[in-house]
């Protein structure tokens, strides 16, 4: 009788001799370096409901595409007992993986692990990871949580985060570089995650701050919390040092996910195209209605780029920091596009220092990695005041006029109602270099709102009436200021505007001019320039 299947594979697991020695020792050597802390910290670790560094991992990369370099790499530092102790990878897992199917480096900071404090093996495992990603042309993503530079160590410490500093500035421009905050990041760390393009932080969890409260009472007397002091909704809001915040570790996974999707992998390419289910030439005639909106009135600006983008999504960068102006990732008949509008909704709309800064940064962002630039104008000028003028809003300001003038992606403007004065010319007016410009007939073009010329122009006349007919004077003057100095009409007969176009028509008349200018510039042919933080 014959032997089944099952017969014949007992007996052959039974032949099979014993895993070879070296095999065994090798997988429990390996085993107990990704065991990593002790578990009495782990478990501390995750009582304060934190991923491991391996989970978030897990987590954030494609299912089994991770493969780790430098398992068994550890501190040569001698004093302390630093080597009798087991400090598993050094305190940071570094390798390579994918994130929907492309591939990235990663590094993750292991907190159970002396704190995840940053020695100088621990410094050259991300600088190496950080050379692979340059010399491969693939993003870098930084999972941080540590206590900062390992004491033990000294200078050497030091010495690590200068290495890691000047990779970031070499892959600056070259390749994506994304920071994941997930705990503390304190002292010189912090100045890591400043010089790369996008920081998450997890509401709640992290920390960033270059001295902590203990020194910060000491130096001045402020008593403050570390929340308040560095914690996810304060860099979000106040600082600009956070472009991203999320609930929890798997909301900030999601995320970092996604916005890798909207992502070229280097400067030598462009970022992915999608198949677009969304019809080029679907109307959006929730636009016409808003051209009838007094011009006063405000409007959240994420309306109009929601009814222009496909499916109606939009990934908006910095949400929570300089809201009078918007940035963000949308995909116009299925290729990527960086957007930059104004915000009625907020301040009016204007230009502030922090909303200069939030914009130039990212056009340059856009400018070094072959993302296309739409500018949606309603701005009625730069927010005045004292502590405007005194914070520096003149070179602040200047800075998104420079973004602007040096990129050399294509750039289309659509000033869909105010553009007044500078802050017309700073949102990338036709001579500021953009390459199509499009006025909705709602738009107002003019070196100032019409209220106020109409008070310089005709002082003596409205002095010299009385109250009420100087109102009537007011409304009368004011209209025939628009239809003469403000009109889109008279503007686009100067050549200063392309096209006055239908409301309903935006979104295919920008995705038209899109794939007419899709060669403007081939990827990688401009030198490159570094994204400086503003």
């Amino acid at each position: 009788m014959a032997e089944t299947p099952a017969k014949k594979t007992a007996k052959t697991a039974k032949r099979r001799s014993p895993t070879p020695q070296k095999v065994k020792k090798m997988r429990d050597v390996i085993q107990k370096a990704r065991d990593g802390g002790d578990p009495a910290r782990v478990q501390a670790h995750k009582a304060k409901g934190k991923f491991t560094a391996r989970e978030r991992i897990h987590y954030l990369l494609d299912e089994d595409s991770f493969q780790e370099l430098d398992l068994l790499a550890k501190t040569r530092c001698a004093e302390f007992g630093l080597l009798d102790k087991d400090i598993p990878g050094d305190g940071v897992i570094t390798g390579i993986g994918r994130v929907g199917g492309r591939e990235v480096c990663i590094f993750s900071q292991d907190f159970t692990v002396l704190g995840g404090s940053l020695g100088l093996v621990h410094a050259k495992k991300i600088a190496k990871i950080m050379d692979l990603a340059y010399d491969n042309r693939v993003p870098v993503i930084g999972l941080l949580d540590s206590g900062g530079a390992r004491i033990q160590e000294g200078v050497d410490s030091l010495d690590g985060y200068a290495e890691i500093f000047a990779r970031n500035v070499k892959c600056s421009g070259v390749v994506p570089q994304i920071s994941v905050i997930l705990g503390p990041c304190a002292g010189g760390a912090v100045y890591s995650p400043a010089l790369t393009d996008f920081v998450f932080m997890v509401d709640g969890l992290s920390n960033m701050f270059v001295t902590g409260p203990g020194v910060v009472k000491a130096a001045t007397g402020e008593e403050v919390s570390f929340e308040e002091l560095g914690g996810g909704r304060t860099h979000y809001e106040k600082s600009g040092n956070c472009h991203f915040l999320a609930n929890s570790e798997q909301d900030c996974f999601r995320q970092v996910r996604e916005l890798v999707n909207y992502l070229p992998q280097n400067r030598w390419e462009k970022p992915p195209r999608v198949a677009n289910p969304d019809p080029v030439r679907r109307t959006t005639p929730l636009l016409e209605a808003m051209c009838e909106v007094d011009p006063r009135k405000p409007y959240r600006v994420t309306h109009v780029i929601w009814q222009i983008a496909d499916e109606h999504k939009f990934f908006e960068v910095h949400q929570g920091f300089a809201k009078n102006v918007v940035v963000g990732f949308l995909r116009l008949g299925g290729d990527v596009v960086g957007v930059v509008a104004n915000n009625p909704a907020h301040k009016a709309g204007a230009l502030d220092i922090h909303a200069s800064d939030k914009a130039a940064r990212f056009i340059r962002f856009l400018n070094a990695f072959n993302v296309p630039i739409v500018s949606l104008v309603d701005v009625p000028g730069y927010w005045p005041g004292v502590e405007q003028e005194h914070g520096g809003i003149i070179r602040h300001g200047a800075k998104i006029l420079h973004a602007y003038a040096e990129a050399t992606v294509a750039k289309i403007t659509v000033v869909m109602r105010k553009a007044y004065g500078g802050a017309y010319i700073a949102m990338c007016s036709k001579y500021m270099g953009a390459d199509l410009n499009f006025a909705l007939p709602s738009a107002e073009i003019a070196v100032m709102g019409p209220a106020g010329a109409i008070e310089i122009l005709y002082s003596r006349r409205l002095k010299a009436a009385s109250e009420e007919e100087a109102a009537k004077l007011r409304a009368q003057l004011t209209q025939e200021y628009k239809e003469r100095f403000a009109s889109p009409y008279q503007t686009a007969s100067t050549g200063s505007v392309d096209e006055v176009i239908e409301p309903s028509q935006m979104r295919f008349k920008i995705v038209r001019a899109l794939r007419f200018l899709k060669d403007k510039r081939r990827p990688g042919e401009v030198a490159n320039r570094g994204n400086i933080p503003l």
